[in-house]
């Protein structure tokens, strides 16, 4: 049976839950155009920004997996659209980034995670472009990975491979723990990682292949019973 070596960790909805959080932010850039470049702020609505980004998203698939790109597109687009300079786009980001990386973690995260961090190599592997060092994380992790490092998101294995590099670890060593089944679970499995599905809501553990939990406070006791290591 291999040995857990690291354990890396999604963050959106896995550590925090991500849907307000990204709301706030939209709000706050589109409050920001309200004082900064008004045109913008009359032609689009949240949703109309939203509705753009997912367009520019469409519209370049080969680099869809960055978005902070596909966000600073939009904007530029939205500024384009305005009549307005396209260089307000970069500010209009930056307000947008340092929201989005105010998030609230779940009340098990600190806990869980800074014990793990006593005895375990923890990294973070995200899809998004949330910032350990903002979100207050860092000190626990030894580092984070986007899509946007990897060249592509997850389940894509490239991710965890990038990751097992890194850490110059085979991906057996490597536990992964997330929320997405598809995402964390099956792209780790076939990468040839360990996954822990971490189903909060209770609806999407059904049929796991892998062990699910409901909270973090679970899993140390997968980890030291060696049940997390079957799960590849």
């Amino acid at each position: 049976m291999t040995q857990i070596r690291a354990i890396s960790f999604d963050l959106d909805d896995t550590l925090w839950p991500v849907a307000p959080v990204i709301e706030t932010a939209e709000q706050a850039v589109h409050a920001w155009f309200l004082r900064h470049g008004p045109p913008v702020a009359r032609c689009f609505d949240v949703e109309g920004l939203r509705r753009l980004r997912l367009a520019v998203a469409e519209a370049h698939p080969e680099q869809a997996h960055d978005l902070s790109l596909m966000r600073r597109l939009s904007l530029r687009l939205a500024c384009r659209q305005a009549g307005v300079d396209e260089d307000l786009a970069e500010p209009a980001f930056q307000i947008f980034f340092e929201a989005r990386n105010r998030v609230q973690w779940y009340e098990d995260v600190a806990e869980v995670i800074s014990s793990l961090a006593e005895r375990h190599t923890l990294v973070a592997l995200s899809n998004g472009n949330a910032d350990l060092a903002l979100t207050g994380l860092a000190p626990w992790f030894r580092f984070g990975i986007s899509a946007i490092e990897a060249g592509a998101a997850k389940p894509d294995p490239r991710m965890f491979h990038h990751a097992a590099r890194r850490l110059d670890l085979a991906p057996a060593e490597i536990l992964h723990v997330g929320d997405d089944p598809l995402r964390d679970v099956a792209g780790a499995r076939r990468a040839g990682c360990a996954a822990v599905l971490l189903d909060r809501i209770g609806d999407r553990g059904v049929d796991s292949p892998v062990p699910v939990i409901r909270n973090l406070r679970a899993l140390p006791a997968l980890i030291e019973d060696g049940t997390a290591t079957r799960s590849a």
